[in-house]
């Protein structure tokens, strides 16, 4: 480790890394809500997919709202798959956003850390 003057480890963590200024900090922060969002999103989307397919109660509260949610998300991307099975119709028209999402998400995560 090179010698800073200023004690044995300073600006270096216990495994040898040196430490992030405060810019490379935020940074961080930013990564790692960017690819939370990315996640999470993709949650919804998988979540719906998953209740539609074991038919859940659409009546139920939480059903409605995780269908809301997913629509919301996946709005850009309806009826892009035409298939004439529901059940196929709805997987590929949620999955595609959902993928979509956890790689850019997590590209641009990895983008701003490279920073």
């Amino acid at each position: 480790m090179p010698h800073t003057g200023y004690g044995q480890n300073a600006g270096f963590t216990a495994s040898g890394r040196p430490l992030r200024n405060r810019r490379g900090g935020g940074a961080d922060r930013l990564a790692l809500i960017i690819h939370t969002l990315a996640d999470i999103a993709a949650i919804f989307l998988g979540l719906w997919i998953l209740l539609y397919l074991l038919d859940a109660n659409q009546s139920n509260v939480f059903v409605d709202f995780v269908h809301g949610v997913a629509d919301w998300l996946a709005g850009w991307s309806q009826d892009i798959f035409t298939m004439d099975t529901e059940g196929l119709r709805v997987f590929f028209n949620h999955a595609l956003p959902a993928v979509i999402y956890l790689a850019v998400g997590h590209g641009v995560a990895a983008w701003i850390r490279r920073l």
